[in-house]
């Protein structure tokens, strides 16, 4: 690990190989925690490489619990956070209106390390329990078209890191990681990253083990389509810009999305929105992003799909997705 970190140290690029060890190592050796710390801080100090994505994903798939799961006809919504924009949550909230207009999502997410409220964060707030039980994750996908594959069950290597990664408070290649290690490595994913170098790896990432896919990357710093600004959504056959004027909207005020100060308050604005409840602001963010998550799948235009989205989430009926799925919690 000590020559890895000195490699990094000295702005060169691990090979997929050397990445690919680096993690085994952190898996099944007692690496000592200051050493993994460092080996995290020293991937910051610079850019991250293809080769080294390539490395770290074909290990943590290797290390993962295997989870028997249909991911044919599936969306992830995973992003990597650190945007450090403190929006609601956007992707955990679409999740449940995609599933409630019929699409399969497979969500793969973890608790906040950089951001106040990870989707983890608020899932667990709302009384959604986490397993990692394929005959249960199956049941879930079959009864409401979702389910949540929470990152710590599935992935020892993000268990072991997840102290450390909570105390140093700031992303690390770990964020960059978690969206690309979905044990099922569901056909579709729609995934937002917090700068542009990183979009460029994911989309080199993703167009080799997606049917389609989703970039975003907001050029006003946000990790979601948020309509404050223009949006840039690269995927297999397109590299578009969304905005609120594509819409026919006036543009959101970044104010009038922000989240929770605390997973309680998410949980209450998540459960706002699928109500149909919520503003007319937290309404079209959802939206778009569902809209997107539609277009991938199945080519609807993304105007009309937005409109169709908008519809179906006034009328509330995405809140029943997340009350069957507590109550089936509590009859467990």
């Amino acid at each position: 690990m000590q020559e890895q970190i000195k490699k990094i140290l000295n702005k060169a690029t691990l090979s997929s190989e050397e990445a690919y060890n680096s993690l085994l190592e952190i898996a099944k050796v007692e690496v000592p925690d200051e050493q993994i710390v460092a080996f995290m801080i020293a991937l910051q100090s610079r850019p991250i490489a293809v080769e080294e994505v390539h490395g770290f994903q074909k290990a943590l798939l290797e290390l993962a619990i295997p989870v028997e799961l249909d991911g044919s006809n599936a969306i992830d919504l995973c992003g990597t956070g650190g945007d450090g924009k403190n929006t609601f949550n956007v992707s955990t909230t679409t999740a449940f209106v995609l599933a409630s207009m019929g699409y399969k999502v497979i969500k793969h997410g973890n608790y906040g390390v950089s951001s106040l409220c990870g989707s983890s964060n608020v899932l667990n707030e709302l009384g959604v329990e986490f397993t990692n039980d394929s005959k249960r994750l199956n049941e879930q996908l079959n009864e409401n078209n979702v389910c949540f594959l929470h990152a710590p069950l599935f992935h020892p290597v993000m268990k072991k890191v997840a102290p450390l990664r909570k105390n140093l408070g700031i992303p690390t290649f770990f964020n960059i990681m978690g969206p690309l290690v979905n044990p099922v490595q569901p056909a579709f994913q729609l995934t937002g990253v917090f700068s542009m170098g990183v979009a460029r790896v994911y989309q080199h990432t993703l167009r080799k083990s997606r049917k389609n896919y989703g970039v975003i990357y907001g050029l006003d710093g946000y990790d979601e389509i948020t309509l404050t600004g223009d949006a840039r959504v690269f995927s297999k056959h397109s590299d578009e810009i969304i905005n609120a004027e594509r819409l026919g909207i006036e543009r959101i005020d970044p104010k009038a999305i922000h989240g929770g100060r605390n997973p309680k308050e998410a949980a209450e604005i998540l459960k706002s929105i699928l109500s149909g409840k919520g503003t007319i602001p937290q309404h079209q963010v959802v939206a778009i992003n569902c809209a997107k998550a539609i277009n991938l799948m199945d080519s609807t235009p993304l105007e009309e799909a937005f409109k169709e989205s908008i519809e179906h989430i006034k009328s509330g009926r995405a809140i029943q997705i997340l009350n069957q799925l507590t109550t089936e919690n509590s009859l467990a």
